[in-house]
């Protein structure tokens, strides 16, 4: 019956981010819309979160009727240092969500109000171990953009629709969700762009249930881990993956990540904020993973999980350093400048804990091309870290339909073999693109966990016979397709060929009979 009621609320909330959607549709389309619609729900989320928060501390020392809502901002001043320091931020009640919206109808500057609300809320940070998570996160929010009108009153009149669409989402309250609300309207939302921005979608957001696969293959056998990491992390749903498969306290340090481009990495940020991570519990960094790696000093990570992009131009050998670089050095040569996939496998190799797994969604070239990248893979073989390489069904992800691969690292196997997995036939198709389902995950992590050798699906191969193919690891190398063409059977066709021709010759016969006594009768 839970179940029931929490598959309710999660409609009816989807129903109201569609209801909001189609009250902004044609001032400001799909891609766009999300930084307004995502960036109000987070500063609801912040704004209850705190005023939540505060309001228990209250209760909790018998000042029953306490509200910070109605406090005046001078009282709540006093409070300002010890927030900053317990909860990263600060917001005086003028600024809440709550009060804002409830004027804002009223408020002919509005866009104003909201633009110093914001840098408010950035600026209580500063100087703060919290700042850079909250640095810039509201960057992507322009409350001046011609997109939401072409006069101040227009965008105010839009800005009015967005703050009492999202007062009007059933997210309920902070604390008590029967559903993790504020994530999974983040979620959905993340997955509503992803699905109709083509190619760059998926360049954001993972699907779910591909998040789900690396992370179970990641964590087999374990409760929990140290960290988890992703070199490439998007808008940071494949990193939250990891606490909605181990339980809320199978992350003990936290989520790290690193994203090149600023209003994804913005996005990952909120990401964090609003499945309620601490800010003290995620670094989230802004650089290009491979010439500007942060996380240097970090202890290695128990868990890495990534879908970096595929076959991307980098530095490579124009750079002279990179040669001399620790992550890239042990192979002995550079990932190719036109294709940068064994760059972030040889970066996540590096970032590994002794007793970690690394499981990264790879461009299926990379495991058979020759040149440079036969080197790399020669060197994750001879020293044993590809434990598994595992064929996915095509169109799996949003704005491409190739069939990719996953390569599962790990710095301390049991023994000296690699498994080969043929997923391709793992996938239900839902609408334009394939989807894996709970079977088929559980059928991949089962065989992947038990190494079982299954004819047409899985092969457990030997150093030996890896080296004998020229380092080729591609799946169809050592697993064998099923082949479901009809067989047929020689000697029945025979026969039914033979009857056949002996009944055309009686048919003939029997014609050859009436002619003559047609002309016989003539």
């Amino acid at each position: 019956m839970a179940d029931v009621r929490k598959e309710q609320e999660r409609e009816e909330l989807h129903r109201a981010i569609w209801a909001i959607a189609d009250e902004l549709r044609g001032s400001v389309d799909g891609w766009d819309f999300k930084s307004y619609v995502l960036g109000t729900m987070f500063y609801r989320y912040i704004s209850e979160n705190l005023a939540e928060y505060i309001n228990a501390g209250e209760i909790a020392a018998g000042n029953d009727s306490f509200d910070y809502a109605k406090l005046s901002d001078a009282e709540a001043e006093e409070a300002r240092e010890g927030l900053v320091q317990e909860k990263g931020f600060f917001m005086l009640p003028s600024e809440l969500f709550c009060n804002v919206r409830a004027s804002a109808p009223q408020d002919e500057n509005l866009n104003e109000t909201l633009e110093k609300v914001f840098h408010h809320i950035e600026d209580s940070a500063k100087g703060s171990s919290s700042e850079q998570c909250f640095s810039g996160l509201f960057d992507d929010f322009d409350v001046n953009s011609n997109k939401l009108g072409a006069t101040v009153a227009k965008r105010n009149e839009k800005l009015v629709k967005l703050l009492n669409g999202i007062g009007g989402m059933n997210l309920g309250e902070v604390r008590g969700h029967s559903i993790d609300a504020f994530g999974d309207a983040y979620e959905f939302l993340m997955t509503m762009y992803a699905s109709n921005a083509g190619k760059s979608g998926g360049e954001f957001f993972t699907p779910s249930d591909v998040s789900e696969l690396l992370t179970r293959l990641g964590t087999v056998g374990k409760t929990k881990v140290n960290k988890v990491y992703d070199p490439a992390c998007g808008s940071g749903s494949l990193l939250l993956k990891a606490t909605k498969v181990l339980g809320k306290d199978g992350v003990q340090f936290g989520y790290f990540g690193q994203e090149i481009n600023i209003t994804t990495y913005n996005l990952c940020r909120i990401n964090m904020f609003l499945h309620d991570v601490g800010f003290d519990k995620f670094n989230i960094a802004c650089e290009d993973t491979l010439t500007a790696p942060q996380h240097w000093d970090d202890e290695p990570f128990e868990l890495i999980v990534s879908n970096p992009p595929y076959s991307i131009k980098w530095a490579g050998d124009d750079d002279a350093t990179l040669i001399n670089d620790p992550r890239f050095a042990p192979a002995g040569v550079l990932a190719p400048r036109s294709k940068a996939d064994l760059a972030f496998i040889m970066h996540s190799l590096s970032w590994l804990a002794p007793s970690g797994t690394a499981a990264i969604v790879c461009f299926p070239g990379i495991m058979y091309r020759g040149g440079a990248e036969k080197k790399i893979r020669q060197y994750l073989v001879d020293n044993n870290f590809i434990d598994c390489v595992i064929q996915l069904p095509a169109n799996l992800f949003f704005g491409t339909s190739i069939a990719t691969c996953i390569m599962v690292l790990k710095r301390g196997k049991a023994d000296n073999k690699t498994l080969f997995i043929d997923a391709s036939g793992e996938c239900v198709k839902v609408t334009n693109n394939n989807r894996l389902t709970a079977e088929n995950i559980e059928r991949i992590v089962s065989v992947f966990t038990s190494r079982e050798e299954i004819r047409h699906f899985s092969h457990l191969a030997e150093y030996s016979e890896i080296a004998g193919n020229d380092y080729n690891l591609s799946v169809s190398t050592y697993v064998e397709a099923e082949d479901t063409r009809e067989k047929i059977d020689i000697v029945k066709l025979n026969a039914e060929i033979e009857e056949i021709v002996a009944r055309e010759q009686v048919l003939r016969d029997e014609i050859a009979k009436i002619i003559a006594e047609i002309e016989v009768g003539a």
